[in-house]
Formats: structure tokens, sequence, C-alpha cells
């Protein structure tokens, strides 16, 4: 049976993301595509032609409703318009739209797989209204490449739009904390992470499997290409926003908390998973005293570190992120904590600054 293609449209990459992986469950829908924009949307259509899409209305650049109007004259797309806004949603109705669903209030795992659930219904219900793409559509490709041409008369390129933290007007998140494990090929994946952070970000703990000597060289070298500042682990450290701590080289790096708030311990001890820093040593901390207030990722590495730490961190309320295959140099530690559900989301390397940052909102 032929799987639905389906393009989904939303300018929160974590948004995006999350939803994404809940309708892949669905056997019937195959998602080809995601986009943060109209300008990187009308991409997406040109090279995969979808025969649904869902679409946010609140949207950088040009707002959704505008591209459905300029969109579906011209090339046919059943949409499903996806929106917090009882007003925005009855707008995307008038503009064609062929079902409006509200976005969850909430975002926990059983809000979001509910939302998924009707989600997939409605696009079951939009595929049975689609036109024929490849053979009637295909002479109106050089139509849709005007559809976002411009914006006041001005050419603009299709791109992939920065991320809208600072503007988004939600307040972000308070006492945050974002804890990072890697290992094989995780210097330079760490380094492409924590150099998108700005420098008010809140505190960033990281174990990177390397020996002792090494981890001071490499906390100075993030220290000069970072905003944010960057040390190797203290006992005593405190914790604050602006700041990284790295684990040092056999010492293990916890997450504790007193009455002025948070703090890590640096110790010498017996390997944990293997390793001493241990990532489920710093994961299963910040578990214990930072709960639902925490970001956990787990990079590239060989192993299995991190995850049964990982899996604490979802288990208590934090929010969990894995890199995907294709982007790891080892897909070890990420694999195994994808197995054991310890991932909420997965995605690529260069999604994965964004994805922290957006989760912070």
């Amino acid at each position: 049976m032929k799987r639905i293609k389906l393009l989904v449209v939303d300018d929160s990459i974590l948004f995006r993301e999350v939803l994404a992986r809940y309708i892949r469950q669905d056997e019937m829908i195959d998602v080809v595509g995601t986009a943060g924009d109209a300008y990187s949307a009308r991409d997406m259509i040109l090279k995969y032609e979808p025969d649904v899409m869902t679409l946010d209305v609140e949207m950088p650049r040009m707002d959704g409703i505008a591209f459905l109007k300029k969109l579906l004259p011209q090339y046919y797309i059943p949409t499903i318009i996806v929106s917090g806004s009882e007003e925005k949603r009855k707008t995307g109705l008038s503009a064609g739209a062929v079902e409006v669903i509200a976005k969850p209030a909430a975002r926990t795992t059983k809000d979001m797989a509910d939302f998924a659930a009707s989600l997939c219904s409605a696009i079951k219900r939009a595929y049975t209204m689609r036109k024929p793409h490849a053979a009637q559509q295909r002479e109106l490709i050089t139509p849709i490449r005007s559809v976002t041409h411009s914006i006041s008369g001005q050419s603009i390129r299709p791109i992939t739009p920065a991320p809208q933290h600072p503007s988004s007007g939600k307040k972000r998140k308070s006492d945050a904390l974002i804890a990072l494990g890697a290992s094989t090929g995780g210097t330079e994946a760490l380094e492409q992470v924590v150099k998108a952070f700005p420098a008010d970000t809140p505190p960033v703990l990281i174990v990177q499997h390397m020996p002792a000597g090494f981890t001071k060289l490499y906390a100075d070298r993030l220290n000069r290409s970072c905003k944010m500042e960057v040390k190797e682990a203290e006992d005593g450290d405190r914790v604050r926003p602006g700041l990284i701590i790295i684990g040092a080289g056999e010492h293990h790096l916890r997450l504790c908390r007193d009455a002025r708030g948070w703090y890590v311990t640096s110790k010498p001890g017996d390997k944990v998973s293997g390793h001493c820093p241990s990532v489920d040593v710093l994961f299963t901390s910040v578990a214990e005293n930072a709960g639902e207030n925490a970001i956990g990722a787990i990079l590239t590495g060989m192993g299995r570190d991190g995850a049964d730490g990982l899996l604490k961190m979802r288990s208590a309320g934090a929010f969990t992120i894995g890199q995907d295959k294709e982007s790891c140099v080892v897909y070890g530690m990420p694999m195994e904590a994808f197995n054991i559900g310890a991932v909420e989301v997965q995605a690529p390397l260069y999604n994965i600054a964004d994805i922290i940052l957006d989760s912070l909102y």
C-alpha cells in the first residue's frame, strides 16, 4: 500500500522534530521532509511532491496563511493548519486549508501522542482530497518557484532561517541546565554544538571521554572559540548561566545542590560503564538534582556509557536528545540510548544546538 508523503512545516525545530517522530510511528504515513518557513517549504514541495502538508501559521518572513494563499492556486496540496490560535485556525480554513487542528497546550509525552494520533487521522482524511501531482502538476513547477520569490519586490534566496529564540516572545525557562555526553568523535561534535550557544545560555555540564591532562587543554580550546565561558571542572565549582564545565580526566563529574543552588563535585573514582569520567555518572546526578529542569543530549561515541543515565533523566521529566546515525562518527552510545527509550528526539548533529535552545522557551 502506498504511504502518504507528508511535509511538516513549523518554525519551531523542536516541535517539528518531536511531531515527525510521533507521526513516523504510523505505517501509513511517510514524513518526507520538515521545513521551518515558507521558503524551505517551497523547496521541499519541489523536491518531494508531498501528498499532504501540515502548516504552522506564525512563522518568520512569511506567515502560513500568506503562503497558503499564494501556493494553493498554483500547486494544490491538501493542507492542515496546526496552530495554537483559534482565530488563526479560522483564517486558515478561509485560505483553503482542508482542516485545522489546535496545537497541544502542554508538550508532555501523553499530550504529544494524543495530538499526533488526531493529526494522523486528519492526514489520512486530507489524502483523499488530493489531486494528481506528477503528471498534471509538473508543468506548474515554474510558477511555484515564484510563489515565495519576493516580498515587497525584493528577491530573497531560500535559506533555512536562524532560530528565532530571542524574538519568540516566550519566556525562557528558569533554573534550566544542559548536560552533554560524548566519546569517539565527540570533541568536534561537542564543539559544533556549544559554539552555537549564546553567552547567556543556562549552565552546561559535559563529559567527554578523555584522559587526565587533555580535558584542561580541550576546555581552554573551547573557551577561546565559544561565546560562553568554558573551564575544566574543579571540585566545588558553582554552576551558573554562561558557564560550561568540562569533566576532568580520571574524575567523575556530578551535579549537586545545596541552599545556594547547584554546584559540581569532581572526584577520582572507579570506572563506571567502563569510563572515568562517566557520562552515566553525570546524567544520573542531573536526573536526581535537576529533574524536569534539565536537557540531556548524548552524542557520537563507542559503547553504551550514558544510555542508562539518559533514561533516568527522561524518567525524571528531562527533555532528551540523541545524535542520529548518519551524523555520528560512531553510532554506539546514541544507539544504545535510543534502543532503551532514553531518547525523546533523535536528530542530526547540525540540528542539536537549535533543538536545545528551542526547548529552553
